[in-house]
């Protein structure tokens, strides 16, 4: 036996040095280690695979990893009712595409606001309203978005009727979603949803995955040239106001500018004196007046300084809007800015899109804290604050500061607002709420 041993050794170190063994015994090593201490990665898709998008994750939905699948799609229902309604329904869809590790189709919005007769609303593709390549450019890793063109077999389609009714739980919907994610529906190469507007589905995901959404969405140049006009005309005209203003660079600097979105139309005043009497809560509508108070007690802005009125014009009963402000507070609507002919070249879609871009860019906003539109402004302008290190704008002077006039703050002004990002759903921003934040 020592003998058969010794003879064994003698031949490994003959040939150790030979350089085949040394080949082999380094790859026996690495295949160990990586067995040892990387063995997550047996079982799962190579990251160069031409039909998987590796992306990282912390949904409570999903795998730490997982991968868009290039093959794999989610078709929905068109998109319907005002902007911000629609663009919670296009985040919902790419969330729910997410979760179901798929592509979402390129959906339909809709131009127009008329709703309750689906076949006439004025369908308008997202890539008229938001640019499409910057969408995925930004958006990459987390939700993706597809065109019919990526399609391979049309027919293979199998479709997810959402539920309704008020047996129709959150946890339910949950469930249907879990089941689709796996086969035989998983096989199928198109998931089509059938059934309501993506806006009133179950949520399931926190705000935090919203405003990853919403941050993607960019603005195609011809919208976002029109809002730039008017911010410039806005400013313009604040910077003539100032007397003092005769140097050079003070004909340079930004003027600052108040954006009101002042909700006194007679939809919206029908709308939110029903909502009080359901909900017993006496914080929703406010009248033009105590919109006006509350606006003045603001402190900050150089006087005279321009108040944007954002608001309906053809929804508006009330010709007086321009009255009784503060002396200091010099307010514009549309028609006196001139820029009444601009708005009613574009639909209803693009005309929001344009007054909502607006008030993102004014110095101060001030909103209606039971209004997507007001919710969803407050909500990009948190981000912003967020992105340069402010964590509350609730007791110091920030950028980028916005208020609810519906809720009595300070000084019987209207109160500070700043959106709650770790919120788990959007409930608090999309249905209406006096809950903000601060």
């Amino acid at each position: 036996m020592d003998y058969l041993i010794h003879n064994q050794f003698r031949f490994f170190k003959t040939h150790w040095n030979s350089v085949t063994c040394r080949c082999v015994a380094l790859l026996v090593i690495v295949l160990v280690l990586r067995a040892v201490l990387f063995p997550t990665f047996l079982g799962f898709p190579r990251i160069e695979n031409d039909n998987i998008v590796m992306i990282h994750n912390h949904s409570l939905f999903l795998k730490p990893e997982f991968g868009i699948r290039k093959i794999k799609f989610l078709e929905v229902p068109q998109i319907v009712w005002g902007l911000n309604n629609q663009k919670i329904a296009f985040a919902r869809s790419c969330l729910t595409a997410r979760m179901l590790n798929r592509i979402l189709l390129l959906p339909s919005l809709s131009a127009s606001l008329f709703y309750k007769e689906i076949d006439q609303l004025q369908p308008i593709s997202f890539d008229k309203v938001f640019q499409f390549e910057r969408f995925n450019s930004h958006c990459k890793g987390f939700v993706q978005l597809g065109r019919y063109l990526d399609i391979s077999n049309r027919t293979d389609v199998i479709e997810l009727q959402k539920g309704t009714g008020r047996k129709w739980t959150v946890d339910r919907d949950l469930d249907q979603l879990k089941q689709f994610s796996n086969d035989p529906y998983d096989g199928y190469e198109i998931i089509r949803v059938a059934g309501k507007n993506p806006f009133m589905w179950h949520d399931h995901w926190p705000i935090r995955d919203y405003a990853k959404v919403f941050e993607c969405l960019v603005l195609v140049d011809k919208i976002s040239n029109e809002a730039d006009r008017v911010v410039s005309k806005i400013r313009e005209i604040g910077r003539g106001l100032r007397r003092d203003c005769v140097s050079e660079n003070c004909k340079l600097e930004t003027v600052p500018y108040i954006a009101v979105h002042m909700r006194i139309e007679k939809d919206w005043m029908i709308h939110c004196k029903k909502r009080e009497q359901r909900s017993n809560i006496r914080e929703i509508c406010s009248s033009k007046e105590e919109i006006m108070e509350r606006v003045g007690k603001i402190v900050g802005p150089k006087a005279p300084t321009i108040v944007y009125l954002a608001v309906a014009d053809s929804l508006l009963e009330d010709n007086s809007i321009l009255n009784g402000w503060k002396k200091g507070l010099v307010p514009f609507e549309k028609k006196k800015l001139g820029v009444v002919g601009m708005y009613k070249k574009y639909p209803y879609l693009i005309q929001s899109a344009i007054d909502y871009e607006v008030c993102l860019r004014a110095d101060v906003f001030v909103g209606n804290s039971f209004s997507t539109f007001s919710s969803l402004i407050v909500l990009e302008r948190s981000q912003k604050m967020i992105s340069e290190g402010v964590t509350t704008s609730c007791a110091m002077d920030v950028r980028w500061p916005s208020y609810a006039y519906n809720i009595l703050g300070e000084s019987n002004g209207p109160h500070r607002w700043m959106t709650n990002i770790s919120a788990s759903n959007l409930q608090a921003i999309s249905y209406g709420s006096n809950d903000i934040c601060c």
